[in-house]
């Protein structure tokens, strides 16, 4: 049995992803926005989807990251993200495959290193659905 959470549903842009970064426009939606963004941006098979509530990136129907906009921060989840490699040791949680970055306004993340986890989450589970 797959581990792979899926949603067929996904698409190459949700415009129900639009409505909530109009909805999140403060400083924090944008924080989301930015990380959102770079999500999208690393391949052309990535779609997306409004899922519980926050924008989900997908590899083709195959959900690797997320956005939430909290009252004080931001966080950028990995739904593997147990599974990764995290050199710099941002990742947050305690659940069996989920972790996440938590982003606050007044403190700098490693725009660097976050990129990295976005990418490599990425490609993790673009091997995860080659080896299915």
């Amino acid at each position: 049995m797959s581990q792979l959470l899926r949603f067929p549903s996904s698409v190459k842009r949700d415009p129900a992803i639009a409505v909530w970064m109009r909805e999140h426009s403060g400083e924090l939606g944008a924080i989301a926005q930015g990380w959102f963004e770079v999500m999208g941006d690393c391949g052309d098979d990535v779609r997306e989807l409004l899922h519980d509530g926050h924008p989900t990136a997908c590899v083709g129907d195959a959900a690797f990251a997320y956005v939430n906009a909290f009252k004080a921060h931001v966080n950028v989840g990995f739904f593997r993200g147990a599974d990764i490699a995290d050199p710099e040791a941002l990742l947050e949680g305690t659940g069996k495959f989920m972790r996440h970055v938590k982003l606050r306004p007044e403190r700098d993340v490693d725009a660097t290193a976050l990129m990295k986890l976005i990418e490599t989450a990425y490609t993790d589970m673009k091997g995860r659905l080659k080896a299915e």
